[in-house]
């Protein structure tokens, strides 16, 4: 990470935007805004060295823009390193909606984000996130052919996020049991949206014993019955006594706070950018001796089911590739105990070696 406050005579202090963009090198960012249909939307295109910048797009009730152009640009820097390390050729990118998705969405709506999508010419290549649905994509796709997880094609990613995370929990287990097995361990799920409820289902299946959190309550309790997950409160997940902590809900739920509560001895979940700080929460991670799978590393599953999509590649790979994740991830681990260094480092480092190399041979789109 490096601090800029001048390039070209441009006073970055005077432009937060440049400067936030600055600070992870990203390359693009597009303000999107339609009066007619109150759309209000940024797309973030991170690095497009080892191809077009794909990542999906999250619709959330944002309390300002700065915040909504913090997550943007955090979620589009992940997804480079997260589609890198996957050995995808694919570069990073992100878009964020603005606004309520139970109430704001039509298809005019989704129809004139499409045309933004489309204005970059295949620079960034879409996907479902929070808040957006294989159906909100289609809509998307009538503007644009540069969007991917349409119903009847690779779909809803979920699933195939859910296997990649699932063996990534068992790669961690293994590095600290000496067994991948996760039968009798206390796994706390926070977040059992679309994820994470197939996550709880991997889980069940192994007989592990289940808590579950969610800001929603109506799903909490159909689930809890149909996998025998025991519901807490989403503020006392952090207090329980368990084994694993599953964060896949929003990010930066690791942080001072939570980290002075969590008896866990492994944090492995699907949501993005789970340290609040990575520099200085992946260190105190690393300090309390607990085993971190690197989020954009552990979820990939999602971006793999949409590389399957562009390149036309069955769901049949899309799942074997996303096994592949298990193997990453005791990389990671092993990498870091030998190295003494937070495990976030050694992924990063990894994903920035190819992306790198890659770079020597070819130029920038």
């Amino acid at each position: 990470m490096f601090e800029v406050n001048n390039i070209d005579g441009v006073n970055l202090e005077e432009n937060p935007v440049i400067a936030q963009m600055s600070q992870y090198n990203h390359e693009q960012l597009l303000f999107c805004n339609d009066n007619a249909t109150g759309l209000k939307a940024i797309i973030a295109v991170h690095n497009t060295v080892l191809g077009p910048a794909l990542g999906g797009t999250r619709m959330w009730t944002y309390n300002n823009e700065m915040e909504a152009l913090k997550d943007v640009l955090r979620l589009s820097r992940g997804m480079t390193y997260k589609n890198s390390i996957s050995g995808l050729n694919l570069g990073g990118g992100k878009a964020v909606i603005i606004g309520d998705s139970r109430k704001m969405k039509s298809e005019a709506y989704f129809r004139r984000f499409g045309k933004f999508v489309n204005s970059l010419a295949g620079k960034y290549i879409t996907a479902e996130d929070v808040g957006i649905s294989p159906i909100d994509m289609r809509w998307v796709s009538m503007e644009t052919n540069h969007v991917v997880g349409l119903p009847g094609k690779s779909g809803d990613p979920s699933p195939v996020t859910a296997r990649g995370t699932y063996v990534g929990i068992k790669a961690c287990a293994k590095e600290v049991y000496g067994s991948d097995s996760l039968s009798g361990k206390k796994i706390a799920v926070q977040g059992v949206g679309h994820v994470g409820e197939y996550l709880v289902q991997y889980l069940s299946k192994e007989n592990a014993e289940i808590y579950i959190s969610d800001i929603h309550g109506p799903s909490l309790k159909r689930i809890s019955d149909k996998y025998g997950a025991k519901i807490v409160a989403p503020d006392d997940i952090y207090d329980i006594d368990m084994d694993i902590f599953a964060p896949c809900a929003l990010g930066g739920t690791v942080n001072d706070d939570t980290l002075s509560r969590l008896k866990c001895v492994i944090i492995a979940g699907a949501a993005n950018n789970q340290l609040a700080d990575e520099n200085i929460h992946g260190r105190v991670v690393m300090e309390k001796g607990i085993v971190y799978a690197p989020d954009f590393a552990l979820n990939a599953g999602g971006v793999i089911n949409c590389f399957s999509e562009v390149e036309g590649l069955p769901e049949s790979w899309a799942l074997a590739k996303a096994d592949e994740i298990y193997n990453t991830i005791s990389e990671i681990i092993k990498r870091a105990m030998k190295e003494q260094r937070p495990a976030y480092e050694i992924a990063n480092k990894m994903a920035e070696e190819r992306i790198e190399a890659i770079s020597k041979i070819k130029l920038p789109m």
